[in-house]
This record gives C-alpha cells, structure tokens and sequence, in this order.
C-alpha cells in the first residue's frame, strides 16, 4: 500500500503548484518555469504509478525505481512546504498572500537564502526529471489518477455490517447452545470459534454476545480483543478494563490477579477473548488459572484463525466455522453490489456475479468487499474486467481471499488509496479515534478540498466511504510533541498533561495550527500572547486567564487573544475569570459573540474561598455574551446576584448548568429558553426562588408550553431555596391555585433542598425521582394531581411511567405520601428507601407496584416489602425487625436477599424454601440471629452465601452440618469462618 502514499503526495505537489500562491512566488523568484517543470514531470511519473505498483512485485529493478522516486517525492514535498511556510511565517497570516509573497522578496532578506533556495530547486528538478527517463526502461502502462473528489453513490443501500448479520443464524444457535450446556463438568469451560481470516469469527461472537438470552443467563460480560503478542498481564488488564469500565493503571502482577479475582469470583460470567494467536500452553494455563473462580456456568468463548491454538484451551469443544452457503453468499453479495433492485434483471450481470462470487469461498469479508467495487460500476464491460482482473490475480497468487481484497484496495480512487494505506503505518488491532485519524490524514496532504468545503468535512466523507466500502469496521491516538519550528503543524495534543504549566511562548509561529488540544492540562498558568494570531485555529478546549495582567508581562495573553479566533467550534472553557480586573473590556475583548461555530461555553471564576470575592462579575458576565448558536452553557462560582439578561436570547440552548453562584438570589424565567433540555443547578447558598418572575407572568394562559423541551432537571445544595416562584409558595397560593406541570420532565433530582416545599408538578416522569435530604412535599402535590384527573382523560396518571424511585432522610415535616400513592407506580422497577421512618402509607399499596424487581429499604420498621415479582430485596437498619413473615415464600423470582444491620433479627421463617429463584444471600451484623430454617436445605439454585462473622456462627455450624451433601451443588462462596466446621468435622 506504499505506493498510494507516494501516490497522494505527488497529488499534492500538483495541485500545490498549481496554486496561485506558488505561481506568485514561482514569478516574483524567477523560479515559476522550474515548478512548472518539476508539476510536469510528476504528472509524467503519477500516470505510470498503478502499473509499476503491480509490477513491483515480481520485478526488482521496478522495486528499486520506486524507491527513488518515493525518496525523491518527499524531499521535493519538503523542500517545497520549506519554500511556501518561510513566506507564510515572514508575512503574518494567510489573509493577505500579495503582501506576504512581496514581503518575503524584499531588500530586508538575505540574498543568501533565496540564492539557496533557487539551487534547491533546480536540483530537485533535474533528480525528478532523471527518474522519470528511467521509467522508459519498464514500459510502464499509463492509467487516469481520478480527481480528489466523494464518490457520486446515487442512492445508498441498507447494508450495514454491524447490524445486520447474514446467513449465521444457525452458528449462532449451536454456538448459544453451547454456552448455556448445564452438563459441563467445569465451572468455566472455553468455546474456541475456529476459521480463516474473513469468516466472520468476530461478527458471530458480537452476535451471540448481545443476543437476549445470553444477557438473561450471564451475570456478568466481558468482551476483549486480544490480537498478537499474547500478554498474560495486559489480557488481564484488558479483562478488568470491560468489567469496570476503568483501566487499572500502574498495578502489579499480583495487584492485578487479585482485582480481577475480586470482580469475577463467585459470578456466572461470559468472556469473549477475541482473535487469539497464542500456542502457548504455559501462557494460557496461566491466564485461566486467574478465571477459574466464576460460577458453574461460566464460559470463555475465543476466536482464532488456528486449530492449534484452540486446542491450547483444552475446549470441551471446537466450533469451526464454515464459509456462507451459495444461497447465503449470493444474498449478501446481491445486497452490496446491486444498487438498485432493477439491476438483478440483467442476466449478464447476474451470471458474471455468480463467477465471481465462486472464487469467495463463502467468506463474507471478500463477498462484501468485491460487492463494495461492482457496486460503483454500471456496465457489462467494466463488470467482466473485474472478473478476469480476480481470475488474473488467483492464477498469479493461489490465494483468492488476499487476491480479492487486494483488487478491492487497486479499485479505490486515488485519494481513498492514500488515505487507506496511511492506516497500514499502525500497528494490527491499533485502536484510533476517528477525529485523530481525520487530523493525520489532513496533516499529510491527503486532503484536498473543494467547493469551498471545510477540510475536516471532506476527510469525514472519506472516512465514511471507506467504511461503506466495508475496508472499515472499526474507529480506529497520536501526540506530536514538537514545538514552534515545525510550522506546518497542524494538530498539537496535549490533553492530561497534569504538569504543564505553560504553552510555547512563540506559538504564533505555528501559522497552520488547526487543533490545540490542552483539556485537563490544570497545571497551566496562562495563555501565551500571540495565540490570537493562529486564525485557523478551530480546536482550544481551555483558555486560563493569567494572574499577571497583560500590560505587565510581555508574554501573556489577555482574553483579547480570543478576537479573532472565531473559527473555533466545540468546548471552550475560559478559567480564573477571578483574575480579571477590568472585566468589562478584557470580556468584550474576547469577541465571543462572532464565535458562531462553538457548541458549547464554559465559563469559569475558579473561586476557592470568600477572600477573593468582588463587584466586578455582573459587568465581566455581560461582556462575555456568546453567539445565539450556542447549545451548552456552563457558569461556575459566579457571585453576580443576577444573571445576564442575554442568557434568554439563546433560544438553540439545549444544557444549562450553574454551579457555586452563592450569591445569586434568582434567575431569569429559564422556561422562555424553548430548546433548553437539560437543567442544573448546584451550590447557590443565597437562592430562593428559581424565577424572578411573578407565576402569572412566567406562565400566562395561553398555548405557549410551560419548559416545553426539558428532560432532566437537578437541583442540590440550595439549603434556603423555598420555591419556584415567591407568589407561588404562600399556602394560600398553593390551596386555591393550581401548578404548572413539566410536560417532558423524565429525570429529576432534588438533593440538599430541605427547604423546597412548592415547584411546578412534574407527573410524566420517566426514568428517575430522586429526593435526598429534602421535602417530600413536592412529591405530594404531585401525586395529589390523581385525584383531579379525570377517570375518562387520555393523559396518563402522575408518575404511572416512572420507572426508578429513591426517598432517602427525608425531612419529617413533610410528613407520609397520601393514601393510594403507590397505584399509579404500576411501571416502577426500582425502590430505594432510606430514612423515612413517617413512611406508612405505601406499605398498604404495595400490591400495586406490578413492575417492581429491585427494593432496598433502610430505617423503615413499619414497611411491608414483599411482592412476588421482586428480584433484588435489600432490608438495612430496620432496628425493630425480629422476623420475616411466612409469606416470604410468596417471593419465587427473588434472586439476591441482603439482610443488613438488623441488630434484632433473630429468625428466618420456614418459608424460605419457597425462594426457589434465590441465587445471593447475604446477612451481615445480624448478631442475634440464632437458627437458620430446615426449608433453606431445598435452596437448589443459591450460589453466594455470605455472613460477615457478625451474625451468630452456631446457626451457620448447624446448619451447614445437618445439610446433605447435594443441598448445595451450586454453592461456591461461603459464609467466613467456614474453614472451622470443615475442621471440626474431619
């Protein structure tokens, strides 16, 4: 794939020369005839590059010419990037290229260098033009380089590799089949996928791995691509990585071994290890000895090319996969490469298909990538020339798989060649971020634009060609750590670099700068002057403002540096807002009213303590108004007591969140913000009330929709914030006139708001209520609403869609919820209460909540918890809990019971046999609890029992010794001190 590289940088000397910037300096340097020659010659040599890529192979001295010319391109690529950046740099900015140009060639520069130049130059003419003599030695076929230009695709088709998988239907089944097999002797057994590059080993297990079943019988899923060398530590890293969703960094060996063994012990888990090398017996009998402590049931499915490195595994059995069956083959082939359905009744085509896809094997990676190459040609010809082309290259190789998919990469137009084979420099299973890959491939040249197009969006239709191409199935991270002489840098990362205190202080050499990443760089002290020069700048996630003015200090910038950077688009954090004295000007400075393209703004004092506090930040925050484009809007530790009046003039706001506002005592009328989704609000000491409107200004009656968009709403740490709005919090308000109701409100937190008794009514949520330290008077008024809905409305009941509940220290003023509450809850999944010992009425109404799986319930001595469909059932702090009901037996999905903190427990009823589903329990600080039940014994799927010592040992000892020894075949965790009965009765 080398030669697509060659062949984009030659592309792109072409068309840089062609540019009327070089044929300016080409003139006014007396130059222009020798880069007209040197765009010439590369053209000569671009025409024959296809032909002497295929030749190379069987032909050393081909090899060899391209090696020179490959060495040659770059020099003149660098030589010439040299030539235009010293013109770039000497004139200041690329918007005035005349003055530049004519700067450059003034009296003020050395004869010297110019000289030196002109030399070079004629050099690389005349080492280009003797390359190309030479290619007349090779009788080189010339080919059309197509234009950089998207492919036209006329209509897309609905293939998608990832969510559509083919002809597996029945390898799935077996595949299934032999993971949920109850007759395997080991707790955790390996099913290897065995079969050739390009079968779909991959795609089979990610089918299996999310299939419904699957999820229902593993308690826990892992999934790793493991890939060549086989590492025993970065395997386990890996493992731990998918089970927590957090990489363990730093740890050793044994720091590892006993985290993994900590998440997996005990539970039925599914471990995919995919594309796996290794032969080596030690290696992998090191690895699995780590994952031998999940439950029976456990299973490791891994896919690998080689039969040999199945066996290594000692499998119970080998699943080999076989290619696609004809019919199966044809389909897949006949959604990719047939358009438009109309197609499939040429015959011709139909039967030159069916040819070619005899030689695919079955193999979905070379059906859909020679499908992906018929696709883009309409006619006989151009189908039958890539039939002999595949005939051609299987006669010549004996590989037909390889022979296939190097025909689908010599049939990308040039500029997919260059920027897929850009992507081979990495190393195999190398995983890169789209964004990155798009900011290399521009860095190299590879992009070219047109019509004007930002080049980000054009690398991104590259990108996506590929992938519709299905050369693509992944996203697939670099750093350049360079300073200011490399000016033609275009991409600068230098995010979590915790230590860095300061940028380079010549940063405005860097005329190309598109991306400067420094998120999380916490350690930076300022921001250098000059920044502001570097206009094509479109990425800066942070801005800090120093501590030393800028009319003190030579190399810092004010937010000044910010005017002219309004192609920035994204996040932008500006941080220590604090330090500004003359806020008013420095934030107009900044011009962020003309940033059109930012997303989202961060606006930060970076307050820590009273001492520092000052008038100016009502003034700063005027200043700082963004474009009405903005969508996300952060301010932190302001101390204004109002806000900004332009904060309503972003109608496309989507997020707000204003966090450690202490002074602010309430806010402009946010509903008025019709796309604001998301609202937060945290830490503002002196708040209390949300609107500084009246209720009856906020919401007239009228058609218009009270917060029509929002979807989640937090508020916390608001210890004197009494109400929504002043008039609406009186009692006599909130007894003769009704609240508004969020229409959309799906999520609402209210933590830390003791005070809060009075907001508008939010009866439609959806996914979570969570009330911490607060009233429960909000809730009652919502839940009353039941009683004024009509029985013939179509609208649904307050809260009959919510799915998640939790009441924890709940104030005692508010007092218990109504009576009949809980009928409405009929879609709850989840209760947690805790601390709300005035709960009484929902225990009568508990037979309502139909839906409910997961109850945990802390603090709460007079609350009924037992409904059948619970499978989670966690009891904690219930001081006056001696015993269970009987009918706890009634409880047949029950799957983890935790008995926790219940100091005055002291039995377990015989109905316990009845929770014949109960996989987990757990009692733990029980201390009283003096006998376990016989009907336990019948427990057949319990799995974990734990007791933390605290509960009485002789209950344990007698009951673990009248059990019979099939009691329990599936146990394998048990309670501490287990090791002394075992003791005592050898």
């Amino acid at each position: 794939m080398a030669e697509g590289m060659l062949l984009a940088i030659a592309q792109k000397i072409i068309e840089d020369l062609g540019s009327w910037a070089f044929q300016e300096v080409g003139s006014l340097w007396d130059v222009e005839a020798e880069l007209e020659n040197i765009k010439n010659t590369l053209s000569t040599i671009q025409a024959v590059l296809q032909d002497a890529a295929e030749q190379q192979s069987h032909n050393h001295q081909v090899r060899d010419w391209l090696e020179k010319l490959k060495d040659a391109v770059y020099e003149a690529d660098d030589l010439l990037s040299e030539f235009l950046t010293e013109a770039l740099r000497r004139g200041g900015t690329s918007e005035n290229i005349a003055k530049k140009v004519r700067g450059f060639f003034s009296s003020s520069n050395p004869l010297v260098f110019r000289y030196d130049m002109s030399r070079k130059i004629i050099a690389m003419r005349q080492k280009l033009n003797a390359i190309a003599e030479d290619r007349k030695k090779f009788h080189l076929k010339e080919c059309h380089v197509e234009p950089q230009v998207s492919m036209d695709r006329e209509e897309t088709h609905s293939f998608v590799p990832n969510e559509n998988v083919l002809g597996r239907e029945d390898d799935k089944k077996a595949i299934i089949k032999l993971l949920l097999d109850p007759n395997v002797e080991e707790n955790v057994s390996v099913v290897p996928i065995v079969g050739i590059g390009g079968l779909g080993k991959t795609t089979l297990a990610q089918y299996v791995y999310n299939d419904d079943i699957v999820k229902k019988h593993f308690e826990l899923k892992m999934w790793v691509c493991v890939s060549d060398p086989f590492e025993v530590k970065v395997v386990i890293e890996k493992i731990i990585a998918s089970a927590t969703s957090n990489k363990p960094n730093g740890l050793h060996m044994d720091e590892l071994q006993k985290q993994l063994r900590k998440e997996i012990d005990g539970k039925k888990y599914l471990l995919v290890l995919d594309d796996v090398w290794n032969q080596n017996y030690n290696k992998w009998d090191n690895l699995k000895s780590l994952l031998m402590g999940g439950a029976k049931g456990s299973k490791i499915i891994i896919t690998t090319r080689a039969k040999l490195v199945a066996e290594t595994t000692s499998p119970v059995s080998i699943y080999t996969l076989k290619g696609l069956s004809e019919d199966q083959s044809w389909s897949l082939f006949e959604q990719i490469a047939f358009r438009k359905r109309q197609e499939t009744n040429n015959p011709k085509l139909v039967e030159i298909g069916r040819e070619i896809l005899g030689k695919c094997q079955g193999v979905p990676l070379a059906i859909k990538s020679i499908g992906s190459v018929l696709c883009l040609e309409k006619t006989e010809r151009k189908w039958s020339y890539v039939k002999d082309s595949v005939v051609a290259n299987v006669l010549q190789s004996g590989d037909n798989i390889f022979s296939i998919l190097k025909l689908s990469y010599d049939h990308l137009p040039s500029h997919l060649r260059s920027c897929f084979a850009y992507c081979s420099l990495f190393p195999k299973d190398y995983e890169m971020d789209k964004e990155t890959l798009i900011q290399l491939w521009i860095a190299q040249g590879f992009i070219q634009s047109s019509n004007n197009k930002n080049l980000e969006d054009v690398a991104d239709e590259y990108f996506n060609d590929l992938l519709w191409r299905s050369l693509f199935e992944e996203d697939l991270i670099t750093l350049p750590d360079s300073i200011t002489r490399l000016r033609n840098l275009q991409t600068l990362k230098l995010s979590s670099c915790e230590n860095l205190k300061e940028l380079p202080r010549d940063i405005r050499e860097l005329v190309n700068l598109r991306h400067l990443y420094n998120k999380y760089c916490n350690k930076l002290s300022h921001m250098p002057r000059g920044l502001g020069q570097l206009t094509c700048l479109q990425t800066l996630p942070l801005f800090i403002v120093s501590n030393d003015p800028p009319s003190i200090s030579n190399h810092v910038g004010g937010l000044g540096e910010l005017n002219r950077l309004n192609n920035l688009r994204g996040t932008l954090e500006i941080r220590h807002l604090v330090r500004l004295e003359d806020g008013n000007s420095e934030s107009k400075a900044a011009n962020l009213r003309e940033k059109q393209h930012l997303e989202c703004l961060i606006l930060d004092w970076g307050r820590e303590s009273n001492l520092n506090a000052n008038d100016n930040d009502e003034m700063l925050l005027e200043g700082l108004q963004p474009h009405q484009n903005l969508r996300e809007l952060s301010v932190n530790s302001y101390w204004g007591v109002r806000f900004s009046s332009w904060l309503l003039f972003l109608t496309d706001l989507t997020d707000l969140n204003l966090s450690g506002c202490k002074r602010c005592r309430d806010l402009p009328p946010l509903s008025q913000l019709p796309s604001l989704k998301g609202l937060s609000i945290g830490s503002m000491d002196d708040l209390e009330y949300i609107s500084e409107k009246d209720i009856n200004e906020e919401v007239p009656v009228s058609s218009t929709p009270f917060f029509p968009s929002l979807n989640s709403l937090q508020i916390r740490g608001c210890p004197n914030l009494k109400g929504w709005w002043r008039s609406a919090s009186t009692p006599h308000h909130q007894q003769h006139q009704s609240l508004p109701s969020f229409p959309r409100l799906s999520s609402l937190y209210i933590i830390d708001c003791p005070n809060l008794t009075s907001m508008p009514l939010f009866p439609n949520l959806q996914v979570k209520l969570n009330l911490k330290r607060a009233s429960v008077k909000p809730l009652q008024q919502t839940m009353v609403m039941a009683s004024s809905v009509p029985s013939s409305s179509s609208s649904p009941s307050p809260l009959s869609k919510l799915k998640d509940m939790t009441l924890w220290d709940i104030e005692d003023d508010g007092g218990s919820l109504p009576d009949g509450c809980a009928a409405n809850l009929n879609s709850l999944k989840s209760l947690v209460i805790l601390n709300y010992p005035r709960l009484t009425s929902m225990s009568g109404d508990m037979r309502y909540l139909t839906s409910l799986e997961n109850l945990h319930i802390s603090g709460c001595d007079e609350f009924d918890p037992f409904l059948r469909f619970l499978r989670y059932l966690r009891i904690q702090d219930c001081l006056n809990l001696t015993t269970f009901p009987e009918r706890i037996s009634e409880l047949t999905s029950l799957q983890r019971l935790e008995i926790i903190r219940c100091p005055n427990l002291t039995s377990l009823p015989d109905g316990m046999d009845g929770l014949t589903s109960l996989q987990s329990l757990q009692i733990i600080r029980c201390p009283n609890l003096t006998s376990l039940p016989d009907g336990m014994h019948g427990l057949s799927s319990l799995q974990t029992c734990k007791s933390h010592i605290t509960a009485r040992w002789d209950a344990w000892s007698q009951f673990f010794t009248n059990a019979e020894n099939s009691s329990f075949l599936n146990l394998t965790t048990f309670p501490e001190r287990i090791s002394e009965l075992l003791t005592s009765t050898a």
